[in-house]
């Protein structure tokens, strides 16, 4: 049983999923610039909204469930609202950090004390 040579069915789509989170983790992980973090984010919010997906396709749904199937994409929904609104807050402050640091080097965030 290769993955390579079944039909497109749920578990491609979790391991496409779990891939998108990974890289997003790792891209977290080793970025020292903001604008890096907020894309590694971004890829971890997506590959979320892929398995939300998967999980909510027809094709696991029972027969006997009175559903639309609609709940993954539903929350999927949900999350590209919030990564929205994150990615235009986090903007905004990434800007600001800027015209007062003259960098956004993450590295440099402790000199922000209030």
């Amino acid at each position: 049983m290769n993955l390579l040579t079944q039909p497109v069915g749920v578990s491609h789509y979790l391991v496409v999923g779990a891939v998108l989170f990974v890289c997003g983790v790792v891209c977290m992980a080793t970025k020292r610039n903001a604008l890096g973090v907020l894309m590694g984010i971004e890829l971890v919010l997506n590959g979320a909204n892929l398995n939300f997906i998967a999980f909510g396709s027809h094709v696991l749904n029972r027969a006997g469930a009175r559903t639309l199937g609609l709940d993954g994409q539903l929350i999927a929904l949900f999350v590209i609202v919030l990564a929205a609104a994150e990615a235009a807050i986090a903007l905004a402050i990434t800007l600001n950090y800027y015209n007062n640091q003259a960098t956004v080097d993450v590295d440099h965030a402790d000199e922000l004390r209030g």
